[in-house]
């Protein structure tokens, strides 16, 4: 925005400098007196448009709150041996769609570590936030919250099928698989459904779109992020909390105050492999 604002103010002056001496404004027949209307002002034109398109480049780059964005973190999380400050990277795993546009699939995300307590007599935990997507030159500042967290081993067993049974009928395309949570997935039927009822589409891969299930009594609330269908990928729409985990809890999804920040606790070590999958909410950030 800052640069587009020097552009113009560059072009004025580059017009103020080249103007003809005793030449006059020209004035429309519906008696325009703008710039725009004066053939001397041509270079404040595509200054304006730099203008219009980086402020529409703005908020199309916002990802509305409740929106879900399903990604897999490729860093390893380990209060044993992270620190503040401690980078981590992942990728989004699935198309998410935006009233203008979309966040790819294979998209970067960046977030950091803000804190750890280390193992002790009470436990570890790890506090961190998502701060950016990088999806095909664009950088998405982004503030999310946790529903629900997968295990590599839970990622795997998700993207396997239960129907196989040894032939040539066993073509990923023709696959049943269980999702992170227990909804099913029949692609052969491009169907996803849940054991309360809800039903979604299976889309290609393990893409698939269902509308979330609030499930409040273990800390998912109804919101913004339940009245559509959404983007899930391997995660059921009634999914929330840590998944294959064997002593893991979601402490704070970093849906309230400090918005975005997630803590993630144990009794022992805080231990997260990379690989994991992680269903995230867009929240308004503070």
């Amino acid at each position: 925005m800052a640069a587009a604002l020097l552009a113009i103010k560059d072009a004025r002056a580059i017009t103020e400098t080249s103007r003809v001496p005793g030449a006059r404004w020209k004035k429309s027949s519906a008696g325009c007196k703008l710039p725009f209307c004066s053939a001397h002002m041509f270079w404040i034109r595509p200054a304006i448009c730099l203008l219009l398109f980086l402020s529409a480049v703005t908020f199309a780059q916002e990802i509305p709150p409740g929106t879900v964005v399903p990604i897999m973190l490729s860093s390893d999380l380990n209060s044993k041996k992270d620190g503040p400050g401690k980078r981590i990277d992942g990728k989004v795993m699935q198309d998410v769609s935006l009233i203008s546009g979309q966040v790819s699939k294979g998209a970067r995300v960046s977030g950091h570590v803000v804190s750890v307590i280390k193992p002790g007599a009470s436990g570890s935990n790890v506090v961190l936030r998502f701060d950016n997507i990088q999806d095909r030159g664009r950088s998405i500042r982004w503030t999310a919250a946790l529903l629900a967290l997968a295990s590599l081993t839970s990622v795997s067993d998700a993207q396997s099928p239960i129907n196989n049974t040894g032939t040539s009928k066993d073509a990923p395309e023709l696959w049943v698989t269980r999702q992170v949570g227990g909804d099913i997935v029949n692609r052969e039927q491009h169907l996803a459904g849940s054991p309360g009822g809800a039903v979604g589409t299976w889309l290609d891969g393990s893409s698939v779109m269902i509308k979330l299930t609030p499930n409040p009594d273990v800390g998912c609330p109804d919101g913004p992020a339940y009245r559509s269908p959404q983007a899930v990928w391997i995660f059921s729409s009634a999914a929330c909390g840590a998944y294959g985990f064997k002593d893991l809890v979601i402490v704070s999804s970093g849906a309230e105050g400090p918005a975005g920040e997630i803590t993630l606790g144990s009794s022992e070590n805080v231990n997260v492999r990379g690989g994991s999958g992680w269903l995230l909410v867009t929240v308004a950030g503070q």
